[in-house]
Formats: structure tokens, C-alpha cells, sequence
């Protein structure tokens, strides 16, 4: 009955995979192109090392919160001040998320396919489309999300093949031609895509069995693959400079794609990768922050509390000149998110650390006390009987 309404790590790996993997396998790519230019690929290569380390903390974390809900944990070690700052930083933020990706998408369809529809228009009716998501359950957001991965990652693997007889792979050389400066200034990038793994933490309380050390492994294994592949294959089939001049990589590539001399204009299947990909994401971004402040399967206060903030958030983002969002999405914000997550994870872990001693303490001084109750029982017991 524990497990009952629960899912498995397959799961959640299959999560990582889509709300992730939406952002290391599009967002980040210009930043990366950018900043490394050719030698993008040792950037991620190394994001991936040096995150998979630190991200083994959440196995520590895991474990001295015993997997119960993070929020009740937090209100019991540290009370309900400290865990209020902590959980409404993270909501607000799980919001900006959100937001920053929704607004990153109407922007694509409104410069690729629907540039004479009014963003406002667009805007709302995805707003709709999401909250309907979030207003659900975790259940319906993970059989919902295992659907929809199944053809993106078919298309994936599609657009990747038809274009192999476009790509030169001699443009990845020279290796390292502007040294390794810039290669390690461009591993924030992909790192702040990685890092928001911690957000299972959250989720934790919905897992059938713990993460282990190796689930994190296949994790970054496989957000690593998601973000390599369209970024070598940008390179490749456009070289470095031009590739850093595209602000959708990703999506140009799928304009090269033909098949034969009459199947071509094939970029309209990217729709589906790219929207689902917002649709998934979103939702579980807005469903954890709805968790947190335990709304979370109520729908009136879902549509109340959270629909009006998050369309003002984003009528605020659209206030902005494109050129100057693009700017901070690409760069300050990914900064931002992998320096805002590295200081949670590292906060969750020294409370885990302080508080989980303090409550070893007290379950060894319960056995103790247990076992000495025992005792002295028994020899009550013998006592008794000894005198009869």
C-alpha cells in the first residue's frame, strides 16, 4: 500500500530526459557555441564530470530525510521560518524557470511559423494547455510525459541520421585552437542544466525506491548525449562561426533535412519536439512549486494562486526587447540558475549533515533506553519467579 500510486526510477529518468533535456539539448547551445566556439563539446564533457561528484550529494540528502516530503523535512529541522525561506526562494525561482522557457518558446514559434499571430494569443493558450498539466497529479504528468518522449526521441534519432550525409566532421579540428580559457568558462552553461537534478529532491516522496549512485550516473550520461548531439552536429554541419551565429541551432539543423531530391521542409516536425518539450517542463516546474506550497491536485487554488503571478511574470518578460531576453537567457540567467541551485544543494546538504547527527543521536539513546527497559524487565521477571 506504501507503493501504491508511487513510480519507479525508470520514471524518472525518462523525466530528467524530457524537462532537462529540453534545455541542455536547445537553450544552452548558443552560450556553449559562443563561449567555446568548436571545443563546445570538451565544455560539456567536462560540465558532466565535475557534476556528477557534487550531484552524489542528493544521495546523502536522501537518505537523512528518509525520503518523506523535503518541505515537511525542512519545517522539522530548521522550523517553519527558516524552511519558509528556503521553500518560497525555490518557488519563486521554480517560477522564473517556468517562465524564462515559455517565453523562450513563443518567441520560436512567433520568428518560425506563427510570426502574424499576436504573442498574447499564443501566450495564453499555452498558460491554459500547462496549468491543465499541473492541475492533475504526478502520475498523470509522468504517463503523459512517457507518451510524448517516445516520438521525440524518434525524431531525434531521425533528423540526426538524414543529416549525416551533410556533416564534415573535419570542422571539429583544430582541437583547443584558442586554448582551454575559453572551454572552461563555457562549462557554467551545460552545468546549469545538470544541476536541476536536484529538483527531484522534491519528488522524492513519489519514488518507489531511493535514487542510487548509479541512476545519477545514467542521468548526466544521458543529459550529456541530449546536449553533445545537436551541438556537434551544429558544428559540423554549419562550422563553428556560423553555428554560433543561429539563435535556434538545434532547430536550423532540422531545415537541412531531405530525403531523396523531392522530401524536403521537413522542419515542421521540430514543432512537436519543441512544444512537448515546453509542455512537459513546464508542467513539473509549476506542479513542484504547486507541491511546495501544498496545493498540489487542488485545481481552484492551482488556477487562483498560481495562473495570475506566472501570466504576470511572463507580460513582464514580453516588455522586454527580444535582443536583451535572448541575452539574459543565454548567458546571466543560465548563470544565475547553476549558482542559485549549487548554493541549495549545498545548504540542503549541511542541514542534512547537522540535523541528521542530532537525530541519530536520538534514535541510539531510544534503543538504549529500549534495551535497558528490556532488562530490567527480564530480571524482574527472574526475580519474581526465583521467589516463588
Amino acid at each position: 500500500m506504501d507503493k501504491l500510486g508511487k513510480f519507479s526510477i525508470l520514471h524518472v529518468i525518462l523525466l530528467v530526459m524530457t524537462f532537462i533535456g529540453l534545455k541542455t539539448h536547445v537553450t544552452i547551445l548558443p552560450s556553449i557555441l559562443e563561449q567555446a566556439k568548436r571545443d563546445g563539446w570538451a565544455s560539456v564533457i567536462i560540465a558532466a564530470v565535475f557534476m556528477f561528484p557534487l550531484l552524489l550529494l542528493i544521495i546523502s540528502i536522501q537518505k537523512k530525510t528518509n525520503q518523506q516530503p523535503l518541505k515537511d523535512w525542512l519545517s522539522e529541522k530548521i522550523g517553519k521560518v527558516g524552511s519558509s525561506i528556503i521553500l518560497y526562494a525555490v518557488v519563486i525561482y521554480l517560477f522564473l524557470l517556468a517562465s524564462f522557457t515559455m517565453h523562450e518558446t513563443i518567441l520560436w514559434i512567433s520568428d518560425t511559423f506563427l510570426d502574424s499571430t499576436p504573442q498574447l494569443i499564443l501566450l495564453a493558450v499555452y498558460i491554459i494547455v500547462c496549468f491543465l498539466l499541473v492541475s492533475t497529479n504526478i502520475q498523470t504528468i509522468v504517463m503523459v510525459n512517457v507518451i510524448v518522449l517516445f516520438v521525440v526521441v524518434i525524431l531525434g534519432f531521425y533528423v540526426a541520421i538524414v543529416n549525416i550525409q551533410v556533416k564534415d566532421y573535419n570542422l571539429l579540428q583544430p582541437f583547443f585552437e584558442h586554448g582551454f580559457p575559453p572551454v572552461l568558462l563555457g562549462v557554467v552553461y551545460p552545468a546549469s542544466g545538470f544541476i536541476e537534478i536536484i529538483l527531484l529532491l522534491f519528488l522524492q516522496h513519489h519514488f518507489k525506491k531511493p535514487i542510487k549512485w548509479f541512476h545519477i550516473a545514467i542521468m548526466i550520461f544521458i543529459l550529456t548525449v541530449l546536449t553533445l548531439g545537436p551541438l556537434v552536429g551544429a558544428i559540423v554541419e554549419f562550422g563553428p562561426e556560423e553555428a554560433a551565429k543561429h539563435r535556434y541551432p538545434a532547430y536550423e539543423e532540422w531545415g537541412l533535412v531531405s530525403v531523396g531530391r523531392f522530401i524536403e521542409h521537413m522542419d515542421f516536425l521540430s514543432i512537436y519536439q519543441w512544444l512537448t518539450g515546453t509542455f512537459i517542463r513546464v508542467g513539473l516546474l509549476l506542479y513542484i512549486a504547486a507541491d511546495i506550497l501544498n496545493i498540489a491536485g487542488k485545481r481552484k487554488r492551482i488556477w487562483t494562486y498560481m495562473v495570475p503571478p506566472f501570466f504576470i511574470v511572463n507580460l513582464v518578460l514580453f516588455l522586454l526587447d527580444d535582443t536583451l531576453f535572448l541575452q539574459l537567457n543565454n548567458f546571466e540567467f543560465l548563470i544565475s540558475t547553476f549558482v542559485f541551485f549549487l548554493i541549495l544543494l549545498i545548504v540542503l546538504w549541511i542541514i542534512s549533515i547537522i540535523y541528521g547527527k542530532k537525530s541519530n543521536k536520538s534514535v541510539q539513546r531510544t534503543r538504549t533506553k529500549n534495551k535497558t527497559t528490556a532488562r530490567e524487565s527480564s530480571d524482574t521477571e527472574w526475580t519474581q519467579t526465583d521467589k516463588q
